[in-house]
C-alpha cells in the first residue's frame, strides 16, 4: 500500500493555497489518479517558515497509461491565429492605425489586467456581470479589461498637467467580457478606440465619425451598407425629467433603454416598471424614443435645449466633413455604458444582420469617478469581430496570401553556409528572405517559391561560388541571370 498526500485547493484563484487533510491509501498506482510524488509549492515553502516564491516544482511524470490528451481547442469565445488568420488581422489593424495617424493621432497602451475597481464605478451592471476578474498572489482583486476607456482615464489622470491638451489617442488592444457568443460576438476582441480629451465642442465627436467613415471607405464599405444611429443621452436626462423620475435612476434607465432591440418591448417595460416610473411615464417615454426625426424630437421637446442644439450642429458638422448621408438620428441610442453624458452614436449594417459594429460618444464626467478632474472626452470603440462578419457578407475579404521576395536554396549540401551568407547580405538590404534550410531538390523549391508567392529564386551553385557570383531567376518572367553578390540588390 502506498501513501498518498491528497491535495485540497482552498479557493479558485491563481493563489492556489494548498492543505494536507489526510492520508489515502490506493493500490495498483494506475488506479489512482493521484501521482505518487509530493506536490511541491509556494505555499507549502511558506508555511515551513521559507518566503514566497514564483516557481513550483515541476510536476511528477505520467505513465503512458495515465497520459490523457488534452483538448486541442482554445477556450470556449477565444481564438487561435494561425498565419492566414494572423494576416487578416495585421491588414484590418493596419487600417486601425493608418486611419488613427491620418487625423493625427498617437498611440498608445495600457495592461491588459487592470485593478477591478476601474471597471464597476461606472461602467454599468452588465460589465460588472461580464468581468473576468480574480484574487492575485498579493490579494488585489484584478481582472482582464472589458473596454479600453477607464484604462485611458486613468493613464490621463496619472499624467496631469505633464500633458497639454488636447490629447489625440487611440490604442488597439484585447478586450475580455465573459458573455452570451453570437455572431461577431466573442469572450475576447480586439478594440480599436480614438479619444479626444479636452475638446468640448461637438466638433469632437464630429471627427470622430469622420475617421470611422474614412476607415470604411478605406476597406470598401459604402454608406448603402452601413449607418450611424445618433442621438444624445441629454435627449433622455429631459425626457426624464419631464417625466418627474429621479436624477439617480439616469444611469439605470440608459442601460434598461440600451436593451429595446435585444430584447422584448415587454421585457424593457418590466425593468422600467422596477425603477420606480409610472405606467404613462414608461408610455410616453418609449413612444419619444421611437422618434427618428430631429424636427419631430424638437416639437416634442423644444428648440431651446442642449441636446437639440448639439444634434443640429453635429448633422451640419456631417455636411461639412462630407458624411452626412452616412447619419441619421435614433432617439433610441443611448449606449449600455454609465459614464456617457451627451452625443453618443452607433454604426450599424444597414440590412440588420448584425449586432452593432462600433459606438462611441461623450463622457465629459468620467474622470471625476476615479478622483481626477473632470475634463471633456469623447471617443469610441470598433471591435474587430463584427468588421469581419461584414467583410465576408459583402465578399470583400482580401486575398492575403504569404509574400517573400527571395528563396535562396544551395544547390550543393556544402554550400549551406554560403547560401546562409547570401541570405544575410540580401536581409540586410531590407529584403525578405526564405532560406531553405535542407537539401531539397530543385522541384520541391520550386514548389515552395510558389506557396510563398517568392518574387525570385536565388541559387547557390558551386561553379558561381567560386566565382563569387548567385544564380537569380525571377519567377514572374522566367528571366535569369548570373550576378556578384555586392551587386545583388
Amino acid at each position: 500500500m502506498r501513501a498518498i498526500h491528497r491535495i485540497v485547493t482552498t479557493r479558485l484563484c491563481s493563489s492556489f493555497r494548498p492543505i494536507l487533510v489526510d492520508f489515502v491509501s490506493c493500490s495498483p498506482l494506475r488506479q489512482c489518479s493521484i501521482p505518487r510524488r509530493r506536490l511541491i509549492c509556494a505555499a507549502a515553502a511558506k508555511a515551513n517558515g521559507g518566503g514566497r516564491s514564483g516557481s513550483i516544482v515541476a510536476p511528477p511524470l505520467v505513465s503512458e497509461e495515465d497520459f490523457q490528451k488534452i483538448d486541442v481547442n482554445p477556450p470556449k469565445g477565444t481564438r487561435d491565429f494561425p498565419p492566414e488568420d494572423m494576416r487578416l488581422r495585421n491588414w484590418l489593424f493596419n487600417h486601425f492605425k493608418e486611419v488613427s495617424r491620418l487625423f493625427g493621432y498617437e498611440e498608445v497602451d495600457f495592461p491588459v489586467l487592470e485593478t477591478e475597481a476601474l471597471f464597476i464605478r461606472k461602467a454599468g451592471e452588465e460589465i460588472r456581470d461580464q468581468l473576468y476578474c480574480f484574487e492575485d498572489r498579493g490579494n488585489r482583486r484584478v481582472a482582464l479589461r472589458p473596454e479600453l476607456t477607464p484604462s485611458l482615464a486613468r493613464l490621463v489622470i496619472q499624467k496631469g498637467k505633464s500633458v497639454s491638451l488636447p490629447l489625440k489617442w487611440f490604442a488597439v488592444g484585447q478586450c475580455w467580457r465573459y458573455e452570451r457568443m453570437t455572431r461577431g460576438r466573442r469572450r475576447e476582441h480586439y478594440q480599436w478606440n480614438m479619444d479626444i480629451i479636452g475638446v468640448p465642442e461637438v466638433t469632437a465627436e464630429a471627427e470622430l465619425i469622420s475617421s470611422i467613415v474614412t476607415f470604411f471607405k478605406r476597406i470598401g464599405i459604402t454608406a448603402a451598407d452601413v449607418g450611424f444611429k445618433v442621438s444624445s443621452r441629454k435627449v433622455l436626462q429631459e425626457l426624464l425629467t419631464k417625466y418627474g423620475v429621479p436624477e439617480g435612476l439616469f444611469g439605470r434607465v440608459c442601460i434598461i433603454i440600451d436593451k429595446i432591440e435585444k430584447i422584448p418591448i415587454d421585457e424593457i417595460k418590466k425593468e422600467l416598471g422596477f425603477t420606480g416610473m409610472s405606467e404613462d411615464a414608461i408610455e410616453q417615454l418609449l413612444q419619444v424614443l421611437s422618434v427618428k426625426s430631429l424636427d419631430d424630437l424638437e416639437d416634442i421637446l423644444g428648440g431651446a435645449g442642449e441636446a437639440i442644439a448639439d444634434l443640429k450642429q453635429l448633422f451640419s458638422l456631417a455636411e461639412k466633413f462630407g458624411y452626412s448621408e452616412w447619419i441619421q438620428f435614433d432617439a433610441s441610442v443611448v449606449r449600455g455604458l454609465a459614464y456617457y453624458t451627451g452625443i453618443v452614436f452607433e454604426g450599424f449594417d444597414r440590412k440588420g444582420k448584425l449586432r452593432a459594429i462600433c459606438g462611441g460618444g461623450r463622457y465629459d464626467r468620467l474622470l471625476s469617478t476615479y478622483g481626477g478632474d473632470d475634463i471633456p472626452a469623447c471617443g469610441f470603440g470598433f471591435g474587430d469581430a463584427v468588421i469581419v462578419e461584414l467583410l465576408k457578407e459583402k465578399d470583400l475579404l482580401p486575398e492575403l496570401g504569404q509574400e517573400v521576395e527571395n528563396i535562396v536554396c544551395a544547390l550543393d549540401k556544402d554550400l549551406q553556409g554560403a547560401a546562409a551568407t547570401v541570405a544575410t547580405t540580401l536581409r540586410d538590404k531590407g529584403q525578405t528572405v526564405d532560406l531553405v534550410l535542407e537539401s531539397k531538390p530543385l522541384k520541391w523549391v520550386f514548389k515552395r517559391a510558389a506557396r510563398v508567392n517568392a518574387r525570385r529564386l536565388v541559387l547557390v551553385g558551386k561553379t558561381e561560388w567560386e566565382d563569387g557570383s548567385v544564380s537569380v531567376k525571377v519567377l514572374s518572367s522566367g528571366e535569369q541571370f548570373q550576378v556578384k553578390l555586392n551587386d545583388l540588390e
